[in-house]
């Protein structure tokens, strides 16, 4: 048989946890409601790695070296309490489950170990790591930690611990800039290869899933190369250890974060601690090398002389020990809570308490002969509630509720570092409430007095969307702005939101503003310029129609058909002021009145100038020998003739107007980020009949007019009107096109320009040469000159 191998170091913390166990044992031996005429007995093994734990547990079920004293005892182990790590479990539980030996953990956290076709055996009253894994990443997630670096101790706890939390930090939009893992056993190369990561890194987080042990070498380590400005996050192997103030750079770890289990009081625990004496335990090895290691002295001067004797009578009731300490019972309490659960099994065995898990319709199990699977049926239905009120349970996987602590690692007066608890996590509790933060101050990494930056990427401002960085992880993005029309108002958009139809995104492209809305206003200069040509157009007609009435009786104005040449001058002053229908908001009312004023006064003006057209000719034809075409076309037909054209047009608008009429229209098509507000013009047949009723007048009447054009200067009217309609047929085919291709607005202003161009047009070839004759050739205005011109013309003819 190889010798057993001594431990290097006495661990306090593990000591204090067999004592607890004893301490709990006891209590539960002097209750007399629990396991009446029963007593518990137990059996502590050493050890100082993973083979001497499986030497233990093969003891265990070999029966060899038993040193039963009692013939009272069972002769099998009916549990298992332990280990610690999650490692030395892995290795014996799979091993005792054969026998279906029940296995408690009150720290083996690796959430592995939650595999009932693995470990059917084994139980936990401490959370698996799979909680405190999504826990750790819902920490990174509260501080807006978006670019961590993860580290983790070379083994399943480690390796299950660091990928659940990789996981979950996925889940939560977390990135791992590196994940990296390492023993306390592997050579020193690979602890300096990680070292050269985090120096190369940019991520300011680190989460460390790993033992005391791991992180006292890595913290030593960095603070021998003076790498600062981190924030750690540890698992609760070593968040609360004690121990971490031994090493040099403990001061590194200032300010780390992590879960661990609640705090906890034993009630009685202290005083059984302080009052252990090696007398109690006179064949433990345990309570020697506790003892000696305390008072730094020796119990058998044979075993060290360099130390002085010591007679196991001094005191720990003034001695400040770790393993007197119960400020922070917290895995301490997990021991406890494991003796109780296997307790309340075997007095629900013995009692029968459970009928459908009884194993005889008879008689209740004798004591004597429990089996340990019999244990392990019973400690599937435990359900007791602790002094302190906690209710303890196993679900079917052999774990306990996840309740957790939040701890920040700060200095004490003692110039100790402690766990100071500012926040609880509570997995039995609904998404949203399982995380509470207390107002308490929070000491940060490197003495930070704010929540430190780590972030792959700068957080986008609202007005901005995520557009990945090739080749890199999705925390890595650049900011690029929203395109026009559409939005985000919230930080780290990963896209933007287009905008309602009728508005617009602002210049900062965080908020939707109402498209400005656009018309041919008066008190733009377009509408403007137009306006006054407008007006001007109606103070030349009315000038024009002051002259001919101040001078109605002579000759030019009698021979011109002074009736039609008024009504002609009435007509065009409309046409110069339904241009005026065209400008400003459009409404229901104007848009209806602007086309239909529109084609009403403008064949109105037409008409005119077609009968005065025709009264040129049949007036130069009545002058022919044998010809009385006149009283065919006189003063009465005249008007019958402009009435009958003018209200075919009206007819026609009346139609318009009943089946479809023109209305207000917003159109959203014509520019992305305004609204033109135009009218409509409701049926295109309908305008399309007004416009071609126009055209079909217009070009009789200038063919007509063409026609008569070479008559006798003193008649000859016709020739003006030619030119005049020349000019208007030629405004009205060129506003076609250009009516087509304008954009918003300007379709308005095309039309009111062929209006005024139109109108314009008519007045000066039809009027003007009349009123030049009249203001500025009086001689000309007599009946004698027009007659005797006349006169000449047909001699010469």
């Amino acid at each position: 048989m190889p010798e057993f191998r001594k431990c290097k170091n006495f661990n306090f913390r593990e000591f204090q946890f067999a004592q607890t166990m004893i301490f709990a044992i006891n209590e539960i031996n002097k209750n007399p409601h629990m396991l009446s005429n029963i007593k518990l007995g137990y059996k502590i093994y050493d050890n100082c790695g993973t083979m001497d734990i499986l030497r233990a547990a093969l003891t265990l079920l070999s029966g060899l070296n038993r040193q039963l004293r009692e013939d009272t005892c069972t002769e099998t182990v009916q549990a298992i309490l332990g280990h610690s790590g999650s490692s030395p479990t892995i290795a014996f539980a799979q091993v005792v489950g054969r026998f279906q030996i029940p296995v408690i953990s009150h720290f083996a956290t690796c959430a592995c170990l939650s595999n009932r076709k693995e470990y059917p055996t084994f139980f936990r009253t401490i959370p698996s790591d799979y909680y405190q894994s999504r826990a750790l990443a819902k920490l990174v997630k509260h501080f807006g930690w978006s670019w961590v670096g993860a580290l983790a101790v070379d083994n399943e706890y480690g390796f299950n611990g660091i990928a659940a939390f990789i996981q979950a930090a996925k889940e939560y939009g977390v990135c791992i800039e590196y994940s990296e893992a390492f023993s306390s056993s592997d050579p020193p190369n690979r602890l300096q290869r990680i070292i050269e990561i985090i120096k190369q890194s940019t991520s300011k987080v680190i989460m460390a899933f790993m033992s005391h042990r791991e992180i006292k070498l890595l913290a030593t380590e960095l603070y021998t190369h003076s790498i600062t400005g981190l924030q750690w996050i540890g698992s609760d192997a070593w968040i609360t250890d004690h121990s971490l103030t031994d090493s040099e750079g403990h001061k590194i770890l200032v300010g780390s974060l992590g879960f661990t289990s609640p705090k906890a009081k034993i009630s009685g625990l202290e005083e059984y601690l302080k009052q252990l004496y090696p007398s109690q335990f006179p064949d433990s090895q345990f309570v020697r090398e506790f003892w000696e290691e305390v008072f730094n002295c020796s119990l058998n001067r044979t075993v060290n002389t360099q130390k002085q004797p010591c007679s196991g009578h001094e005191s720990l009731q003034n001695i400040e020990s770790q393993f007197t300490d119960v400020s922070e019972l917290r895995f301490t309490d997990n021991v406890y809570k494991s003796v109780y659960a296997v307790a309340h099994a075997l007095d629900m065995l013995i009692k029968c308490d459970n009928d459908q898990l009884s194993f005889s319709n008879e008689s209740c199990i004798d004591p004597k002969h429990i089996k340990p699977w019999q244990v392990l049926q019973y400690l599937n239905t435990v359900n007791f509630t602790t002094k302190k009120g906690e209710r303890v349970y196993f679900n079917k996987n052999g774990d306990t509720p996840a309740r957790y602590e939040l701890v920040n690692l700060q200095f004490t007066i003692r110039g100790t570092m402690e766990g100071r608890t500012i926040g609880i996590f509570d997995a039995s509790l609904p998404e949203r409430n399982q995380f509470v933060m207390n107002n308490i101050p929070v000491v940060w990494g490197n003495g930070l007095t704010e929540v430190p930056v780590s972030v792959c990427s700068e957080m986008c401002l609202p007005g901005t969307h995520k557009v990945l960085q090739k080749g890199k992880p999705v925390c890595c993005y650049d900011c690029i702005p929203c395109p026009e029309g559409e939005i985000s108002n919230v930080t780290d958009s990963i896209h933007c939101a287009k905008c309602p139809p009728e508005y617009w995104s602002n210049k900062q492209r965080d908020a939707c503003i109402p498209k400005e809305v656009e018309f041919l206003a008066y008190d733009e200069i377009l509408g403007l310029v137009l306006v006054l040509f407008s007006l001007l157009g109606v103070f030349l007609t009315m000038v024009t129609t002051l002259v001919f009435y101040c001078h109605r009786e002579t000759p030019v104005v009698r021979a011109n058909n002074s009736e039609l040449s008024f009504l002609l001058l009435f007509s065009l002053t409309l046409c110069f002021l339904c241009s005026l229908t065209f400008i400003g908001r459009p409404t229901k009312l104007s848009c209806m009145l602007r086309h239909t004023a529109f084609g009403i006064t403008f064949v109105l003006c037409i008409s005119c100038v077609l009968g005065k057209t025709i009264v040129v000719l049949m007036a130069f034809r009545a002058t022919l020998p044998g010809t009385n075409v006149m009283k065919w076309f006189g003063p009465l037909q005249q008007r019958l003739t402009v009435l009958v054209f003018t209200f075919i047009q009206v007819l026609i608008c009346i139609l318009w107007l009943t089946i479809n009429p023109p209305f207000p229209f917003r159109n959203l098509l014509l520019y992305k980020d305004r609204i033109i507000l135009e009218c409509d013009t409701g049926t295109a047949v309908g305008f399309c009949a007004v416009l071609g009723y126009i055209g079909f007048l217009a070009i009789s009447c200038f063919a007509i007019a063409f026609l008569a054009r070479k008559l006798p200067d003193n008649f000859n009217e016709a020739k003006f009107i030619t030119f005049s309609m020349l000019i208007f047929c030629a405004v009205w085919i060129t506003f076609i096109p250009a009516y087509i291709s304008s954009p918003g607005k300007f379709i308005v202003a095309v039309e009111i320009f062929a209006i005024l161009a139109s109108s314009f047009g008519l007045l000066f070839c039809i009027f003007i040469p009349k009123c030049y004759i009249i203001l500025f050739r009086p001689e000309q205005n007599t009946k004698k000159h027009i007659m005797g011109k006349t006169s000449n013309y047909d001699i010469q003819y």
